[in-house]
């Protein structure tokens, strides 16, 4: 029988909803900062979100209108964006938990299952969202970040790299992720993986081999619903799920 051992969580969308809460409007504190007329709504954002990467939005959309940036530039507004974000999300109540993510993985830290976050967020973000909403206890053993790959999501290295330092199984592990990039990146790197919307809408590409999709990680006051994959035993994404999944490989 298969047992699980270790499980790659995402950061944004997955973890917590960050996208439009803090990483928008500190892109657009940012802008403002080096007298670009920029501002991003939603909508723009959204389609942007199709680059992964900040530093790749940018200088995708500099192109898009015509005023090219070159990699110093882009670099620059970057690091003032981070800067924004990291002072944004200090100071402003955004930043929660989803439904039922701080119950499974306490569950999970019980049961001696490894968890680790892999993300395209950058070392010090990530470090700041994990220390907001983990006050009791870290789960995480090590963090896997936009500073520690060359390549990005979709890109199936930073998995790869987490495979490689926990040393866990692929047939051990489950992945939790909420963005096409992110999916690509886990099946490439051919691991288990659950997909759980963020509030980032998302269209699945046919050729996506995506085996198991929930709306939601759930809890005993909000069901979690199976899109695809195993039916669940109760009203929300467990332990025991996690092994039945697993047991399909």
């Amino acid at each position: 029988m298969t047992y699980l051992e270790g499980v790659y969580w995402d950061l944004d969308g997955t973890i917590a909803n960050t996208e439009l809460e803090a990483h928008l409007p500190a892109f657009n504190f940012a802008f403002k900062d080096f007298n670009l007329n920029w501002n991003w709504d939603r909508s723009t954002y959204l389609d942007l979100l199709k680059i992964n990467g900040g530093k790749n939005r940018i200088s995708y959309y500099s192109k898009l209108i015509n005023k090219s940036l070159n990699n110093k530039e882009v670099k620059e507004i970057h690091e003032r964006k981070q800067y924004h974000y990291i002072n944004y999300v200090k100071k402003n109540n955004v930043v929660s938990l989803k439904t039922g993510v701080y119950r499974l993985i306490k569950e999970l830290k019980k049961k001696k299952v490894r968890q680790f976050v892999v993300t395209s967020s950058s070392k010090n973000q990530a470090k700041l969202i994990i220390n907001q909403l983990f006050i009791e206890f870290n789960p995480f053993e090590f963090i896997i970040s936009s500073d520690d790959v060359h390549f990005h999501k979709p890109n199936p290295l930073p998995y790869l790299k987490a495979m490689k330092l926990s040393g866990i199984k692929f047939n051990k592990s489950i992945v939790f992720e909420d963005s096409i990039p992110g999916l690509k990146s886990s099946l490439a790197a051919k691991l288990p993986t659950i997909y759980v919307p963020s509030n980032i809408p998302a269209v699945m590409e046919k050729d996506m081999n995506l085996d198991c999709y929930v709306d939601s990680l759930g809890n005993e006051s909000c069901k979690a619903n199976v899109i695809k994959g195993p039916e669940l035993n109760n009203n929300y994404v467990d332990c025991a799920y996690l092994e039945k999944y697993l047991m399909t490989f």
